[in-house]
């Protein structure tokens, strides 16, 4: 079965996260978007698993359904969610800080477990080392090996994934706090990793211009916390609906089942390039080298970037990939491609309002970024299908983020839609 699954989220019990990530929220975007598998996030925080147990129920071996579907509404006015079926994987995301040689180490973890039963006892033995009320996402004094040694302990069939590898702050290979290598921070049970969240500012390709990660599933997803948000980045199957079928697709790493991952132009991710946000310098790696990565307006330390930090590690010039990897797409979301062809803001009425009509027309955003033909798109709007045209090209224009915040993706210079004299189409307001 080919389905999508996004693997990373988080419930409003996690700070800085909209109260619409309740599940039925997070499954009425999930129909809008075409995504079959939801993490559930945070199944550690003790309220949040409480309406897990209340509002789920086992559906295939491994996931969950809603107790009562029909409670799925559509997020947005005049349009229907369609009976897609949306299932549940349990997840959580503990941020692990600690002393490691030396050095205080912060890096988050993802934890995947098949049943209610696991998840509860990881969750009683986190609680024996800290607060794990206070936030969705613990802030722990544990260290990532023995949280994973812990995950293997607790439920032999659960695995843990490094989060987001290449943030600055919190991660396994982050310029701030981090390793050089998997093994430095997992040490003897290294062979139980098998796959790393690549994270917004990062894709695949640059990736794979480290040798020592080739042996690694390459993971991608939100990290959501507004259900809008829900599969800006995704990972396509094409395996049973289950969660050990899942679970050994991205073990296997090979296209046959793990089909691809859908991915945020690196650029666009809020810590690409360089930078220090405060004096808004961003800089590419040559140019804060040149610098010694100081802020040239202020004087103080640049923000070390993804890009930077990716070539620090890396040992090949271009990358390399395995024969049967996974493919790899690249897209902007649809709203802010409706905003930047409306000149309107995403969260504006008029984007809501063709993203709607689109989706009644097209059924799902993935199915319109992914699979429909441009003939099909650009009879609803030819300025449209020009803009997905090259999306999926790659012929975008890019602006990099930097120091928390994010980049900007364009598909259009500055007048060029004028000059084209492309219709708009009626669907999408115009």
């Amino acid at each position: 079965m080919n389905y999508c699954a996004d693997l990373h989220i988080h419930s409003p019990y996690s700070r800085a996260t909209s109260p619409q990530s309740s599940l039925t929220g997070l499954a009425g975007w999930a129909r809008l978007k075409g995504i079959q598998v939801i993490a559930t996030g945070d199944f550690t925080h003790p309220v949040w698993f409480s309406h897990l147990q209340q509002e789920l129920e086992p559906a295939e071996p491994g996931l969950f359904k809603l107790v009562d579907s029909a409670v799925i509404s559509s997020p947005l006015c005049g349009i229907t969610n369609g009976n897609t079926p949306v299932r549940f994987l349990l997840s959580a995301e503990i941020s692990c800080i600690y002393k490691r040689h030396g050095k205080t180490r912060k890096v988050h973890n993802l934890l995947y477990v098949p049943d209610m039963e696991s998840a509860a006892r990881i969750t009683k033995r986190l609680a024996t080392i800290g607060n794990v009320v206070s936030d969705g996402r613990p802030i722990l004094g544990l260290d990532s090996h023995d949280l994973l040694e812990m995950v293997l302990e607790l439920s032999p069939d659960g695995f843990l994934v490094p989060a987001h590898i290449w943030t600055p702050w919190f991660s396994l290979f982050g310029s701030k706090s981090g390793f050089d290598t998997v093994e430095e921070c997992f040490g003897d049970l290294s062979q139980h990793i098998f796959a790393l969240e690549t994270g917004l500012s990062s894709d695949p390709a640059m990736n794979r211009r480290i040798s020592q990660l080739d042996s690694y599933a390459l993971i991608s997803n939100s990290d959501c916390h507004s259900p809008s948000n829900l599969g800006r980045e995704v990972n396509l199957f094409n395996t049973g609906l289950d969660y050990f079928s899942l679970r050994d697709a991205i073990r296997s790493n090979d296209c046959a089942t793990f089909r691809g991952t859908v991915e945020f132009f690196p650029e666009e991710g809020k810590y690409h390039a360089d930078g220090h946000r405060g004096c808004q310098v961003c800089m590419d790696p040559l140019a804060s080298r040149l610098c010694n990565h100081i802020c040239p307006v202020c004087g103080k330390q640049l923000t070390i970037g993804v890009q930077q930090r990716v070539l620090e590690l890396a040992d090949r010039v271009s990358p390399l990939f395995p024969v049967n990897a996974p493919a790899v797409f690249s897209l902007i979301p649809l709203p802010e491609l409706i905003g930047e062809l409306l000149s309107v803001g995403v969260t504006s009425k008029r984007v809501k309002g063709a993203y709607a009509r689109l989706l009644t027309r097209f059924e799902s955003e993935f199915g319109i970024l992914l699979e429909t033909s441009l003939d099909e798109i650009s009879s609803a709007s030819p300025l449209l299908a020009e803009a997905v045209r090259r999306v999926r090209n790659g012929d975008v224009i890019r602006q990099p983020g930097y120091d928390g915040e994010y980049g900007i993706i364009r598909v259009f210079h500055e007048g060029e839609q004028q000059q084209l004299g492309l219709d708009p189409g009626l669907l999408l307001g115009a």
